[in-house]
């Protein structure tokens, strides 16, 4: 019979024939060493996204408020990122970050909002 090792640590297995790992540790830390690449990717994408949802609901407290794209980018704010597209009937697109929103206009200003119930 062939000895079985645990692929983290290489500790010989008892138990299962199917068993790769000898503890809950052991698993987590080879899932977590072999994703690490794509994990980092992710978490940056994300913290754009949320810094980005950050300075939309700071800058529109109330719901509604037109401002200068200037002030959007000095506050940090990236616009190649946001979590989906609203394109209303008349053409209109507005841009999220999750629940918070912007519409862009004329002469570099956006419209912020917070995203409604019936926009999907």
């Amino acid at each position: 019979m062939e000895e079985r090792l645990c692929k983290e640590c290489e500790q010989k297995l008892l138990g299962r024939r199917d068993q790769k790992f000898c503890s809950d540790y052991c698993r987590n830390t080879y899932n977590n060493r072999l994703n690490q690449d794509s994990t980092k990717y992710i978490r940056r994408i994300n913290n754009i996204l949320r810094k980005n949802r950050r300075i939309l609901s700071q800058l529109n407290p109330k719901g509604k408020i037109t401002i200068d794209g200037i002030t959007l980018a000095e506050e940090g704010f990236n616009f190649h990122y946001y979590t989906n597209i609203y394109t209303t009937k008349t053409g209109s697109t507005y841009y999220f970050c999750y629940d918070q929103g912007y519409l862009k206009l004329d002469n570099d200003r956006y419209m912020l909002v917070h995203k409604q119930d019936y926009v999907k």
